[in-house]
């Protein structure tokens, strides 16, 4: 049995946790919902409410509101889901390519889908010298891979084709539904609340045309702090929006990389891409909001934590070593220590080590060289 299946006992358990965070995004708008209902309530409050009073109007406006913010979203998304591939081109750069331009790239893609009897996606090229690549796309027919144009140069066949593998891994496994849709909604959540924080002054939130005293009558009772809860609850909520959209795609790309490995049955290929990559993914002029979406962030520093896009590539190669049997090119060999110049033998390979002992059992003892002539002995 093939060792890289040993990670797919993973694939429900992430698929299940998927939809729970999908799920977490319908909590979100309520929450965003009743943030503007309490900014509403709080703006028209009368001088000293208190805000008890304010939160329950707010919650009120909730109840009889929320199918009116559900709909509103819900043309957003039909927006988005006609359109979202455009959108994923404009801020990529990607355009088509046929096969007189890479037949190369083709061949390799045409050859994995054959073998699998997948459909073939469309082929993307982004005009970049950067080494990354990505997947997108929410159902058949509409699915595309995107690779720069460095990763094409840079790239051996079988790195290549494990890297193509990688990214049909997630449109098989789905993932590009997941995160276009992730970025659909976490869009929503950025949108407003870049219109928020940009439009009023933190952290009331009052207009500076209003007349200062109703400012003033505000601060005497509870609007104040209604309007500052009011404006956490958007910050949070685009925050843990961000949150969540990174976790989808950590949580993927073991995947991606043990469904490549199974595809190519190379699991050395896929190791010694992500290294190459690794070294060479930064794109700067790529939007943060897609950098979920490639197989290493092109991000120009490197996230860490909770708000890094990717698992490191050192995780995701030592993963490949303990589930698909690969090596990492980068420390298959150590080169050994030297001291004057001289290799020391205790770190050379146990390969090495028994070369050296075959060579010395057949060498002259005395220190002479196998070719230096015989020593004249006491009888001449």
């Amino acid at each position: 049995m093939f060792k890289a299946y040993g990670l797919y006992s993973h694939i429900r358990a992430n698929r299940l946790r998927s939809g729970f965070l999908l799920a977490g995004f319908v909590v979100l708008l309520l929450a965003l919902m009743f943030s503007f209902a309490l900014l509403f309530e709080a703006m028209g409050a009368p001088r000293g409410a208190p805000f008890d009073w304010i939160a329950a109007r707010a919650i009120s406006d909730l109840k009889e509101g929320w199918p009116i913010g559900v709909a509103g979203a819900g043309v957003w998304f039909v927006i988005a889901y006609l359109f979202h591939q455009r959108m994923i081109d404009f801020a990529t750069g990607a355009h088509s390519i046929d096969r007189t331009e890479a037949p190369r790239l083709y061949n390799l893609l045409e050859n994995l889908c054959i073998s699998r009897g997948v459909p073939i996606p469309a082929l993307q090229i982004i005009d970049s010298d950067a080494l990354n690549a990505y997947a997108s796309g929410l159902k058949e027919g509409q699915y595309k891979v995107a690779v720069t144009r460095g990763l094409l140069t840079e790239l051996t066949d079988p790195e290549l084709e494990a890297v193509l593998a990688h990214e049909l891994t997630h449109i098989r496994n789905r993932d590009v539904q997941l995160m276009v849709i992730a970025v659909i909604f976490a869009g929503i959540f950025a949108f407003v609340s870049d219109l928020i924080f940009r439009s009023w002054n933190f952290p009331f939130g009052f207009s500076p045309h209003r007349p200062s005293s109703r400012e003033d009558n505000r601060r005497e009772g509870g609007a104040g702090l209604a309007i500052i809860i009011a404006l956490a609850i958007i910050a949070l909520s685009w925050g843990a929006s961000v949150l969540i959209r990174f976790a989808l795609s950590r949580s993927r790309e073991y995947l991606a990389d043990a469904g490549a490995v199974e595809l190519t049955k190379n699991p050395d290929a896929m190791i010694s891409a992500l290294r190459k990559i690794e070294a060479h993914s930064v794109i700067p002029t790529m939007p943060s909001r897609m950098h979920a979406f490639f197989i290493e962030s092109p991000a120009r520093i490197q996230e860490s934590g909770w708000f890094s896009t990717h698992p490191s590539v050192d995780e995701r190669i030592a993963t490949l070593i303990a589930y698909a049997g690969g090596q990492d090119a980068a420390i298959a060999y150590e080169e050994p220590q030297r001291v004057d110049g001289q290799a020391i033998d205790e770190q050379a390979p146990e390969w090495a080590q028994a070369q050296q002992e075959s060579e010395a059992s057949f060498l002259p003892q005395d220190g002479r060289h196998p070719l230096d002539p015989p020593q004249k002995g006491p009888w001449g």
